[in-house]
């Protein structure tokens, strides 16, 4: 019998590792894709030994449209999971000032995944069945001027979801959302973050393969991050705007 396998995009990210290695843990053979595959060697070999699968990493670059079909169509096995880890927080203040990294974050986080999950949504139909996990932020929930750019971005993410799950419900394909909150990883390291608020990739990882196996739609890893959206999202634009967030 074939082993269900999961594609991590974005594969070198903390998450995407942690991702991984739980569904490693849980019996998948692995395909890791990401820029300067070769990084991504060791962590084969060492998923392959510590679980007994078959773990394979492959050149991946989001933000070339024209290659993401070919990328697909090259994989040996079509995986029954992908979960995209691509991300770029970007800094908010550069982004204001120099346009091209503003532009570069908002393709990263937002046309990169669509343009990859659009392309596996039609094979999945075709085979009829399969799971996509998007790893969204609570920031796409409301614009703060904090990181508007950023949550932007996940914000298109999150209705491309949202709409994309509505599509393939009915020939049963799961999409997955997940809004990790905070999370102690490379991308946000130098950043004060509060304790309570704060998760790490392992705590992801374990949440996200939990709601895969429960076919949940939506996942706040921490739950108090749902309380906390509901209510900023509920504050009427004429106070918000006023506020510093």
């Amino acid at each position: 019998m074939r082993k269900n396998v999961l594609l991590v995009l974005g594969a070198s990210s903390d998450i995407g590792m942690s991702v991984a290695k739980k569904f490693a843990q849980e019996g998948f053979d692995i395909q890791l894709a990401g820029r300067n595959s070769y990084n991504l060697e060791n962590h084969c070999t060492d998923l392959g030994i510590r679980y007994k699968v078959n773990a394979n990493f492959y050149e991946l670059d989001a933000l070339d449209f024209n290659s993401h079909e070919k990328f697909v169509r090259s994989l040996p096995i079509l995986p029954n999971v992908v979960v995209s880890c691509i991300g770029l927080l970007g800094d908010q203040s550069e982004s204001e000032l120099k346009i091209k990294k503003n532009v570069t974050v908002i393709r990263t986080n937002f046309e990169g995944v669509v343009s990859l999950f659009s392309i596996f949504a039609n094979y999945f139909i075709d085979r009829g069945n399969g799971t996509l996990i998007g790893i969204s932020s609570v920031a796409g929930d409301r614009g703060r001027a904090s990181n508007y750019i950023y949550g932007s971005a996940k914000a298109g993410l999150n209705a491309f979801l949202s709409g994309l799950r509505n599509r393939l419900f009915s020939y049963g394909v799961n999409v997955l959302t997940v809004k990790p909150g905070y999370v102690t990883t490379k991308m946000t390291s130098g950043l004060k973050l509060p304790k309570a608020l704060t998760t790490n990739p392992e705590k992801v990882a374990y949440c996200i393969y939990k709601a895969y196996k429960n076919k949940k739609d939506v996942l706040y890893v921490l739950p108090i991050w749902k309380f906390i959206m509901i209510f900023i999202i509920l504050i009427p634009e004429s106070i918000f705007k006023k506020m510093q967030l």
